[in-house]
């Protein structure tokens, strides 16, 4: 009878728990280096390399999107983190907003803030 692929050979190398079959294949990389038959990525190799798993990868859209939505969950969890990111958001702006405090300031140099309704009515139409 033929044996299922799904099923897992008895035997050989496959056999192996994983750690053992780290270890004998360390064994081998370390003995073709020494032989000299080993191939050593040049860094334009390596690069290119780098791009050609990139691009296959960025191909699949929902794998993209779990890896966003995971490292958008792992990020905002350190405040710290996000305080920072916030802080560069203001100055890209160009209002030179490090936080709350500097907001607070500028509000009292420049024009008192309004309460009620009439700050949203347009100039010349408020009732004084």
């Amino acid at each position: 009878m033929k044996q299922n692929q799904s099923q897992s050979s008895s035997r050989g190398f496959a056999a192996m728990d994983e750690l053992q079959q780290r270890r004998i294949a360390s064994m081998g990389g370390k003995a073709a280096h020494q032989k000299g038959t080993a191939h050593e990525f040049s860094s334009e190799e390596a690069r290119a390399a780098g791009r050609k798993g990139g691009a296959a990868v960025s191909q699949n859209r929902e794998h993209m999107a779990q890896i966003g939505r995971k490292g958008g969950a792992a990020v905002s969890q350190n405040r710290a983190h996000m305080a920072q990111i916030g802080r560069k958001g203001g100055e890209a702006r160009g209002d030179g907003s490090s936080g709350a405090q500097d907001q607070n300031e500028r509000d009292d140099v420049q024009e008192p803030r309004r309460e009620g309704h009439e700050q949203h009515i347009p100039a010349g139409q408020q009732s004084h």
